[in-house]
């Protein structure tokens, strides 16, 4: 935890506050603006209400969602941060404090995971070795360790080979002809009299390629064969082993972003040209080469990468020319108290169980009252929570960095 100089009407000079805003904006999804849309839903089911709320679910498979993006944006929030903060470590303690501080935050990011998942409560079969939390401390790990040891056009070659490596993986390699999906497996396992899913996956011998639907791809079967303990999905998980590697290049595309914001040499207005020009070059990209490698955030395909990495340099443009440019700040200021503690108010939110704790405020006879417009209630008051507890961190200058 640190303690360094903060208010609200003097914002630390080495912090750009649009980009603590838009990690505030981000996270403001997660901690239950998601749940308020869904909530309106119940209320009316107007066209425009309807089509947020459509916007606030993931895509089954293919395609992408507004939702589809907070994560992604999230870990591309990572990569434009660790520019700032590790070039400040680098440049007043070297390089190896620098080294010292990734491995540290990653390491203890990916031990909160695993807590934050459960830890150890129901035996070790259950622990979550692969979470949200953990994908962004394996990002931060890899994406950091690359942003100290190469310069620029290295670093564009690590993420493009990332990119084109997994595609290559995902396309060309032979996987066993046998669908993992959960109701999939259990269907061939009725049909063919078997009790172990492990014992058909292996007995199978036919072999496909360029396979991407769900539970038939090279990056679920991996998870299936080597994965252990817990996984999210059952047979896989969303944020398993191999599509850690595009991951990685989501958090590059932000180190790419971050360079060119602390760029001296580029005029604020052209940084805001080029931010959303490339973004919008990536997002078509992306869209491009999902003909050939559909767009799917729960394998984290290189398509997917590019799409969200091209929205997520658009946010940061937008965010970049409306607070650092036109100076338009005092709207953004709830984000920031959000932004500046992203990972306690995603911990509290959750660990602490801030929408139980609204049902005990405003649940019962309240609810009963409310009719339709209850769970638009509770959702406000766990929106409320979020805000005040990130209000009062913020007032109190703490702020704790993992």
């Amino acid at each position: 935890m640190n303690q360094p100089s903060a208010s609200e009407t003097s914002y630390p000079p080495q912090r750009l506050l649009s980009l603590d805003a838009l990690r505030g904006f981000d996270m403001f999804w997660i901690v239950g603006a998601e749940d308020i849309v869904h909530a309106l839903r119940k209320i009316s089911d107007s066209g425009f209400v309807n089509l947020l709320a459509n916007q606030m679910d993931h895509k089954p498979w293919t395609g992408v969602a507004f939702y589809d993006l907070i994560f992604p944006l999230f870990v591309f929030i990572v990569g434009v941060s660790l520019v700032f903060s590790l070039s400040k470590t680098i440049a007043q303690y070297g390089r190896a404090a620098a080294f010292k501080r990734v491995l540290v935050r990653s390491a203890l990011l990916y031990l909160i995971g695993i807590f934050y998942y459960g830890g150890i409560a129901v035996g070790i079969e259950h622990v979550r070795l692969l979470g949200v939390l953990q994908r962004i401390a394996l990002c931060y790990l890899f994406a950091g360790l690359i942003f100290c040891t190469m310069k620029p056009r290295a670093m564009v070659a690590c993420c493009a080979a990332l990119l084109l490596g997994y595609w290559a993986l995902m396309a060309l390699v032979p996987i066993r002809d046998i669908n993992i999906e959960k109701k999939s497996i259990a269907q061939v396992m009725d049909q063919t009299g078997t009790t172990d899913a492990q014992a058909l996956f292996f007995s199978t011998t036919g072999r496909v390629t360029g396979r991407f639907d769900e539970g038939l791809n090279l990056a679920n079967h991996l998870d299936f064969q080597y994965l252990p303990f817990r996984k999210w999905d059952g047979n896989y998980d969303p944020e398993g082993l191999l599509s850690t590697l595009p991951a990685i290049a989501t958090c590059l595309l932000g180190v790419f972003a971050g360079l060119l914001l602390r760029n001296a040499a580029v005029p604020n207005e052209k940084k805001v040209i080029y931010l959303i020009a490339s973004g919008i070059a990536g997002v078509l990209l992306g869209f491009l080469w999902g003909v050939k490698f559909p767009v799917i955030k729960k394998i984290w395909t290189s398509s997917y990468v590019l799409v969200a990495g091209g929205y997520g340099c658009i946010f940061l443009g937008v965010f970049y020319q409306v607070i650092e440019l036109w100076k338009f700040q005092k709207w953004a200021q709830p984000f920031v108290w959000i932004g500046v503690n992203p990972i306690t108010i995603y911990l509290a939110h959750n660990i602490i169980d801030f929408p139980r704790l609204a049902e005990r405020l405003v649940g019962g006879p309240v609810r009963l009252a409310a009719g339709d417009y209850s769970d638009l209630i509770v959702t406000i008051v766990v929106m409320a929570m979020s805000f005040l507890l990130a209000y009062f961190l913020y007032k109190r200058k703490i702020f704790i960095r993992l």
